[in-house]
């Protein structure tokens, strides 16, 4: 039996691969011939999914965290040069404790140090990941870093004219909203991040500023198109001032891993999340899997940590829909990553 894994993170738990790692080492067991394909949809552990996809390497960088505290971060350099930035590396949510989370100082300050440091190595192309961030800056930050980097004593229309000239952005992001408004970055995703109401409506004032400013500055305004509000408006920043365009996180990276012709071999794909449930058929991972086997007659099993909406998913077509956590286990102990794989393995007995 050929069974492709194409299994995003479980989130606080085990990256793709390592999730994969272990449902290949139960499968193989069994006989089944057992193909891996690290995933990610743009958010957490899209560096590794990618660059395992591109065959890079992995590049350490010196940079600053959201709250402007100096930080290792990393990011990926594939073989032809295209460099694949995860940004909450630099200005995730994560790297803040719920103590810290303040959206009107946190700063994508970082994310423009690691596109400055591979402006630097020569790259040209960059795979940009929008998931996971913990700042609303609408992207100042990141553009300030460039400034600082490249021109000191100018300005980002200097930065733009020399050192990215030439070059182009991919956005791998899934989200649709506009920069601001009620849809828009401040007011669907900074309460995540830490805001309150009043917050709230600062930030989306600020947004609004800084997008007819940028408006009278570049000749266009991109803060209504669709993925501008990504990354509390990190998005905005790379459509406006470096054309970027958007794109599936999921279908980039299944684009990549010539994903429908290794479907032409499969009997099984088994894909899965740390949580499914509707949201999951709002085009994430397992969504987008699922409509790419579709033309190929495989049949998709959905594995999650913890599953609802089971009927709905299975209406949508998935063959099956299992969730991984025994009745009754809490979540801290089911979110262990040795729980979680003794949990994938009394999975696998009962089903192979």
């Amino acid at each position: 039996m050929h069974i492709i894994l194409a299994i995003d993170s479980f989130k606080g738990c085990l990256t793709s691969e390592e999730v994969e790692a272990i449902f290949a080492q139960a499968l193989t067991a069994r006989g089944a011939t057992v193909r891996s394909l690290p995933m990610s949809d743009g958010g957490e552990g899209m560096l590794e999914a990618f660059i395992s996809a591109l065959h890079g390497q992995i590049v350490p960088a010196e940079v600053h965290d959201p709250l402007m505290r100096p930080l290792l971060a990393s990011y990926g350099i594939a073989p032809d040069g295209t460099a694949v930035i995860e940004t909450a590396k630099a200005c995730g949510l994560t790297l803040m404790t719920p103590e810290e989370r303040n959206p009107l100082i946190a700063t994508t300050y970082g994310v423009g140090e690691l596109i400055a440091h591979a402006l630097r190595r020569g790259c040209k192309k960059f795979i940009i990941g929008l998931g996971g961030s913990g700042t609303s800056d609408a992207g100042k930050g990141m553009l300030q870093a460039l400034t600082d980097s490249f021109a000191p004593h100018g300005t980002i229309h200097d930065v733009l004219s020399r050192e990215t000239a030439g070059c182009q952005f991919t956005l791998a992001s899934d989200v649709r909203n506009p920069l601001c408004g009620r849809e828009g970055a401040a007011f669907i995703f900074a309460p995540q991040k830490g805001a309150t109401p009043q917050m709230v409506e600062e930030l989306d004032r600020r947004a609004r500023q800084f997008a007819d400013s940028s408006a009278r500055l570049m000749g266009k305004d991109a803060s209504t198109q669709p993925g501008a509000g990504a990354a509390g408006g990190l998005g905005y920043a790379f459509m406006q001032y470096f054309n970027a365009t958007a794109q599936s996180g999921a279908d980039l990276l299944l684009d990549l891993t010539a994903f429908d012709q290794q479907l032409e071999q499969a009997d099984l794909v088994i894909t899965g999340e740390g949580h499914a449930d509707r949201q999951t058929l709002m085009g994430k991972l397992p969504e987008r899997i699922l409509q790419r086997t579709r033309k190929h007659h495989v049949p998709v099993w959905l594995v999650a940590g913890q599953t609802d909406d089971t009927e709905e998913l299975i209406a949508a077509g998935f063959s099956r829909v299992d969730k991984l956590t025994p009745e009754g286990m809490n979540l801290q102990e089911a979110i262990k990553p040795e729980t979680t794989r003794q949990n994938i393995f009394r999975w696998i007995d009962r089903h192979f």
